[in-house]
């Protein structure tokens, strides 16, 4: 194993005492998926914690409580959370990608009941009570189309190879989580546009079927209705403005036309944010305007509350997705300043009976802020967890092995020194860990890497402004 002695070269703080550990978040580090292409995202956030200098120790006052987890906070973003499929209920698999019904499904759908129940009762008041099971069908036929349009979009993902993490259908449409941007403008445009046009497609089919039905029955206002909600939501989707898919066909062009991808994303955000606006302050004057022009005095007090609320929540949805391109923007053009090498902490190899004390002192005098266990040959066998030295009283390290504090070395804990970028978290990702060991390609140890380390560098690459 290669001794702290010899990487000189590198200038690090020392590890020991209490207040001079840097401890590195325990718990797993949960990488977002690097692109949220597709639908609107607004869950797709990227915040990480505080950034600080490489090797510079943290107060006692940081630091999480001896040996135990961090409980990310309402501020953490997805890189702070464990990457679990979650999502809601799993309904199925379609083309080897899960899709999940998040709960807010359930509100969305009975909303829809009840308002497409009143439209019934005047259009067939001979249903009853009959037509909320009508309104029903209708609710999950409707989303069924939305299945498809999120279905395109995984499809043509799935063709360009790219990795589609999962489908999820939510208050608000569908999301598909495509884990890789595309790598031209001209991938980016089809990748956007299979989904307003499946949504197109299922109108004109749904149209041609009303030739076949009566229109004053149950299967003409349906089929009506679903005509019209297909129709509405590729429209919605056109408007040229991130996160929706009309968006990522402007961002896809104006990449074409400058050679960058940030500015089409830069140029295709703002727009999505004064769409933001006009949606704000649009759809309510639009709904006034319209009971208006059918002789009345105007939307009722009831209906302008709840055009106006929606309207604020589809702006609150537009704007925050994209905020949050930008920030994806941002962090994939900085991916490549994550390098494992430049991260990586210089350890010290000691063996399983060295008393904690003793290890500190060593790692002090040869300015490591790593401890690794080592076999009779050499061979490191697990890391000292530093969550755990700090929960160890300086008094009672002298009679306290590092065996005790150390965490066995498992399958995906060992890291190449040239992993970077997007390798790099995917790595991490796939086992979450709070250390690693670092190698060269000769198998030689190199270090340790602390995903706090990742964390702070995460954030310092997002904060530097993009060229």
């Amino acid at each position: 194993m290669k001794s702290a002695a010899r990487d000189g070269d590198r200038e690090d703080g020392g590890l020991g005492g209490t207040a001079s550990v840097v401890v590195p978040m325990a718990g797993p580090y949960g990488v977002p998926p690097t692109a949220g292409v597709g639908s609107p995202q607004p869950g797709n956030t990227i915040d990480v914690g505080a950034s600080a200098t490489r090797g510079e120790p943290v107060s006692e006052s940081q630091q999480p409580p001896p040996g135990g987890e961090r409980t990310p906070g309402p501020d953490d973003g997805p890189a702070k959370r464990p990457p679990g499929p979650g999502g809601g209920i799993l309904m199925g698999r379609f083309f080897g990608v899960p899709v999940y019904v998040a709960p807010s499904w359930f509100l969305v759908a009975a909303l829809i009941t009840w308002v497409f129940g009143g439209q019934l009762d005047r259009v067939l008041p001979e249903l009853g009570g009959a037509r909320y099971l009508v309104s029903l069908f209708f609710a999950v036929a409707f989303y069924a189309s939305v299945l498809v349009h999120e279905l395109a979009h995984t499809v043509a993902a799935l063709r360009f190879e790219l990795p589609v993490r999962r489908i999820q259908l939510q208050f608000f449409g569908g999301v598909s989580e495509i884990e890789k941007e595309s790598e031209t403008p001209g991938r980016e445009f089809v990748l956007a546009f299979v989904g307003p046009l499946l949504s197109l497609v299922l109108a004109g089919v749904f149209y041609l079927g009303m030739y076949g039905v009566d229109p004053d029955t149950v299967p003409g206002v349906l089929l009506a209705g679903l005509m019209i909600s297909n129709l509405l939501v590729a429209a919605f989707n056109l408007l040229p403005g991130l996160p929706l898919d009309g968006g990522r066909m402007l961002r896809a062009v104006i990449w074409k036309i400058s050679g960058k991808a940030m500015t089409g994303t830069v140029a295709a955000a703002w727009t999505g944010r004064a769409l933001a606006i006009a949606v704000l302050v649009g759809l309510p004057l639009l709904s006034y305007a319209g009971g208006m022009s059918d002789g009345g005095d105007g939307a009722t007090g009831f209906d302008s509350l709840t055009d106006a609320l929606l309207a604020a929540i589809l702006a609150a949805i537009i704007w925050t997705g994209a905020g949050n391109s930008l920030r994806m923007a941002r962090l994939r053009e900085h991916l490549p300043e994550l390098q494992a090498r430049a991260l990586t902490r210089r350890a010290l190899p000691v063996t399983s009976d060295t008393p904690l004390s003793e290890a500190l002192r060593r790692a002090n005098e040869a300015g490591a802020r790593a401890l690794v266990v080592v076999d009779g040959q050499g061979n490191p066998t697990a890391l000292v967890r530093e969550a755990a030295i700090v929960g160890v009283p300086e008094h009672r390290r002298p009679w306290v092995a590092v065996s005790g504090l150390a965490q066995d070395l498992k399958p995906g804990m060992k890291l190449s020194a040239e992993l970077a970028g997007e390798d790099l978290l995917d790595t991490l990702r796939a086992t979450p860990a709070t250390e690693y060991l670092v190698v060269e390609n000769s198998g030689e140890v190199y270090g340790v890497l602390s995903t706090a380390d990742v964390e702070k560098a995460f954030l310092a690459a997002m904060a530097r402004p993009s060229s």
